[in-house]
Parts: C-alpha cells; sequence; structure tokens
C-alpha cells in the first residue's frame, strides 16, 4: 500500500507472515523528482493568444483599472524602453527573409498540453540586450495571486454577448460545407454586406479582387442568400423581397410582376398594378397585405450599435519585386508601460506583509502582462508570415491556386506546437491585396500529384471541377470517369468517387441528371 502525502512517501508491508504475529513495519522515504506544471500566468497567456484584438483590448483596460503600476503608453512618452515598455511589436517581414523567425521556441509555445517545466529560463524568447522590465525581471518566480488569476477576474463577463450581423452570417458560413477557396469568396460577400443586410459590392468586383470566375462568385452568393434571415445578402429589394416569397412558397408570376412594378405600389396605382399582375382586386389586395409582412431590411434586427467593424490584426502587401510584406497592425497593439517610479515610491514606504504582497504581485503581474503581449504579438507574426509564404501563388493568381496547408506544417516551420498555431489562427484577421480574410481560412486538405509532384489543394481541385462543369456544353455532358481523366492530365491523382464526394458537395447533379436538365430545357 502506497500513500502520497507532499514529496514524502509512507510505504507499508507485511512484516512477517510466517511468525507467530502479523506485524507490519512503516518507514519514511525521500524521494526527489520532476514534474511538468502550468502556471496561472502560462494559463492567462494562453487566454491572450487566442483573444481577438477588440477582447485583448478590453482585457488590458481591466487590468489597467485593477493594477496601480499599470499604465497607458504615451505616444509622446519618449524612450519606451526606459520607461518599462516591451520591445517594439511592429515587423515586417519579406518572404525571403528569416528576420523575426528565430529558432529559439516563444515561452507561450509548448510541446503537450501547452506545460512548462519550473526553473527554465522565461526569457530565452527575448532578443539579447533587451530592456526594460520583460527583459529585467524574474517573473517566473510570481506568486498565484493577484488580479491575472482566473479565479478573480471573470473573463466572459467581461466580453460582449451581442451577436452583430456580420459574425451570425460568417457563423453560417463555417457550417455551410463549403470548400476553403469557396469559403473565402462568402467571406468577402459577408464584409461586403451593409447593416440592412444588403451585399453592395458588385460580383465583377469581388471576382476581380479574389482572381475567381464570376459565376464561381455567384454560385457561392447564392449558397449564402440560404443563410438567416431570410432575404439577406439580395442585390436590390426586389431580390431581397423574392427570397422571402421563395422561402414561405409564395412566388409566382403574380408576384413577380408585382416586385418588378414596386413604383406602382409606392404611387398606389392600384387598378394599373391589377392589369399588371393579372390578378383582380381582392386578389391584389391579398397580394399586398403579404407585401406587408416582409422585411425590406432584413439585418435591422441586428443593432447597429453593437456592429464592430473587423479590425485587421496583420497586413500584407505587394512589394515591387513581386514578393509579398507581412506586418502586424501596430493600431491593434495596446502599449502597457510599468511605472517604476512609482513602484519605487511605494516599496520604500514601511508596509505590513499583505500590502508588500500586494504590490509585489501587481510587478510580477505588470511584468508578466508586458511580456505577454510581446510575445502573443511575435507569435502572430509568425504564423501570418508562414501562411503568406505558403500561399504565396493564392495572393499572386487567386483562389483556384490555394496550396494544401494544415497546422502541423505551419507548427514545424516556425518551430512551435501546433495547438498554439490554432489558438492563434481563431479570430485574428488578415488584411491583403485581395481582401481581408481569418487566418484559418487558408487551411485545407490536399490531393497527391500524379509523378509524386506537389500536392494539390482539395479546394482548387473542387474550383477545377466546378470549372469543368459549368463550361461543358449541353450536347456534351461530362461524367465522373471523363472529369478523372482531365485532372490526371493536369497532373492530379483522384479517384471516380472522390470526385463524385466533390460534386455532390457542391450540390452539382451527376452527368445523367445533368442530360435530363439539357433536355427538358431544350
Amino acid at each position: 500500500m502506497k500513500t502520497c502525502a507532499g514529496s514524502i512517501w509512507v510505504n507499508s508491508s507485511p512484516l512477517d507472515l510466517k511468525g507467530a504475529g502479523l506485524g507490519m513495519k512503516q518507514s519514511l522515504d525521500m524521494r526527489q523528482g520532476q514534474s511538468l506544471v502550468m502556471t496561472p500566468q502560462l494559463q492567462q497567456a494562453i487566454k491572450l493568444l487566442q483573444l481577438s484584438n477588440q477582447e485583448l483590448a478590453e482585457f488590458v483596460e481591466a487590468e489597467i483599472e485593477r493594477n496601480p503600476l499599470l499604465n497607458k503608453a504615451d505616444d509622446n512618452a519618449g524612450d519606451a524602453s526606459e520607461q518599462g515598455e516591451a520591445p517594439a511589436r511592429r515587423e515586417q517581414l519579406s518572404l525571403d527573409d528569416n528576420s523575426g523567425m528565430g529558432t529559439a521556441r516563444d515561452q507561450l509555445d509548448a510541446p503537450g498540453e501547452d506545460v512548462f517545466e519550473p526553473g527554465t529560463g522565461s526569457d530565452a524568447a527575448l532578443p539579447a540586450g533587451g530592456s526594460g522590465p520583460s527583459a529585467q525581471t524574474d517573473w517566473s518566480g510570481a506568486t498565484s495571486g493577484g488580479s491575472f488569476n482566473s479565479e478573480e477576474y471573470d473573463f466572459a463577463a467581461n466580453l460582449s454577448t451581442d451577436v452583430t450581423l456580420q459574425e451570425h452570417l460568417h457563423n453560417q458560413l463555417n457550417i455551410a460545407g463549403l470548400s476553403a477557396a469557396d469559403r473565402l469568396i462568402g467571406a468577402r460577400l459577408i464584409d461586403e454586406t451593409d447593416e440592412a443586410g444588403y451585399l453592395r459590392a458588385p460580383l465583377e468586383d469581388v471576382a476581380k479582387a479574389l482572381g475567381a470566375d464570376v459565376a464561381n462568385v455567384a454560385a457561392v452568393l447564392e449558397v449564402c442568400q440560404g443563410f438567416e434571415p431570410t432575404g439577406v445578402m439580395a442585390r436590390s429589394i426586389p431580390e431581397c423581397l423574392t427570397l422571402q416569397l421563395k422561402e414561405r412558397g409564395r412566388f409566382d408570376p403574380a408576384m413577380e410582376a408585382m416586385l418588378a412594378n414596386l413604383d406602382m405600389v409606392a404611387k398606389h396605382e392600384l387598378k394599373a398594378l391589377a392589369n399588371v399582375c393579372g390578378v383582380d382586386k381582392a386578389d391584389l389586395q391579398d397580394m399586398l397585405s403579404e407585401l406587408r409582412q416582409l422585411s425590406p431590411k432584413p439585418g435591422s434586427g441586428f443593432s447597429s450599435d453593437t456592429t464592430i467593424a473587423v479590425t485587421p490584426d496583420v497586413f500584407v502587401r505587394e512589394l515591387p519585386n513581386g514578393m509579398f510584406a507581412v506586418e502586424l497592425n501596430s493600431e491593434t497593439l495596446p502599449r502597457v508601460l510599468m511605472d517604476k517610479a512609482y513602484y519605487a515610491e511605494v516599496t520604500a514606504l514601511p508596509m505590513r506583509d499583505k500590502e508588500k504582497e500586494f504590490i509585489s504581485e501587481c510587478a510580477s503581474n505588470a511584468t508578466w502582462l508586458i511580456k505577454s503581449l510581446d510575445q502573443r504579438a511575435r507569435t502572430i507574426l509568425k504564423v501570418g508570415s508562414e501562411i503568406v509564404r505558403q500561399q504565396d501563388a493564392f495572393f499572386a493568381h487567386g483562389v483556384a491556386h490555394l496550396r494544401p496547408l494544415n497546422l502541423k506544417q505551419v507548427a514545424d516551420a516556425i518551430e512551435m506546437h501546433e495547438s498554439t498555431v490554432s489558438r492563434v489562427t481563431s479570430n485574428k484577421y488578415m488584411s491583403t491585396p485581395r481582401g481581408l480574410f481569418e487566418l484559418k481560412y487558408f487551411f485545407s486538405a490536399s490531393i497527391p500529384a500524379t509523378g509524386g509532384g506537389e500536392a494539390h489543394s482539395a479546394e482548387a481541385v473542387r474550383h477545377r471541377i466546378k470549372v469543368l462543369i459549368g463550361d461543358e456544353a449541353e450536347d456534351d455532358v461530362l461524367s465522373d470517369d471523363q472529369i478523372v481523366e482531365i485532372l490526371t492530365g493536369y497532373g492530379i491523382e483522384i479517384a471516380r468517387r472522390t470526385v463524385a464526394k466533390y460534386r455532390e458537395s457542391l450540390n452539382i447533379p451527376s452527368s445523367v441528371q445533368r442530360r435530363r436538365i439539357n433536355r427538358a430545357s431544350a
């Protein structure tokens, strides 16, 4: 029998089973061992990594309120490093430059379940000769107390629970079953949707920006127009009302004629409107009653006061030499200082033990926050730069050239754990010449290439299948086997059943069904 009390093991074993008595002997053994732990500071660091820039700003504001040693940095504060500010977090990386991509592991990243061994150097990720408290103070020994503890800081209570129209549409896009390429198109269409719920950007402009076909963009829009609220992402009032009537099963030729003459409805030219619609007065009144039940502004249910424009965390721009530069959006990075002068003044005063403990915890927490903000920024920059490096063909040529990419590939390239990359890609946005995208949209599955060549993105293959079927002649419908042969000619190794699966995911009928549709419409 063994029981553990701290690091002291108590061993109980039979003394002599052959003797007259049944005795027990107890002994105390001291054993030394190592274990991996996750401190409250590291737990909070992990939380910071997965916050959006809006959530991070709220978190920092709350910490400044509760920690007397923390202050917002003044833009005219002079030499920030002397005042305790973390190193500058605006960096620029070209795809052919490895600066800022050092081999030292970020303290926020740890193999396994994001744990680290007590006593390891916490300043390993900082540049040599760094200044400020993040470089000078040993924060690894910070106590578990203080305002950064999850027990004392109700993080959820400080986040807004209101869902904006944009968030509502993006949530539906994520479960719509679209390919990554089509999700990119859908994300752009959602971003071009105004508060009332109308899509204002011409499809031609979206297609040009993304390097996609107009027909492909129109197909994605058709899917998005099936989202709730009904009528959203319409391009005009008649189209918005049409979507709502179709959802109710009330879109008929008479209604179609009425929607085409809404100016007559506004002018109350009822007699002329009845003639145009081919209905009598009673039917016209019923149609008008139905029309009044529809919403000309499907996005009005979402308060414009809570609608927050998405702010990019990373900027990508094309350089004159054809390369792409990646830099952090400095406007989203909270600038926080530790008031070292006030700390020195307070610690010089006579204090009781509890007061000393409090000010010590405040100093440790302030130092940790400055360091964690810096490490968070560096991690986002590393991940964003590697995504651009891996997906440069998309930025240069469009959605059809998305490469297969997974979290492990990025994690291995920047020497971080896969779970860290997963946290970074959530709720982080990249502003590019092709639009604003969430980082996670650049990850997809892969299809092997013939002859052992470079693999193809599953989304790019789906896009090719859609284009092939879209370009087929009415009297020359492609079978799945024929599509396999064509894709093999492109160097894509794919099975017929995979083509069928991708075709079905795109809601494209089989070749037999398409032939019947063509004959019926002839």
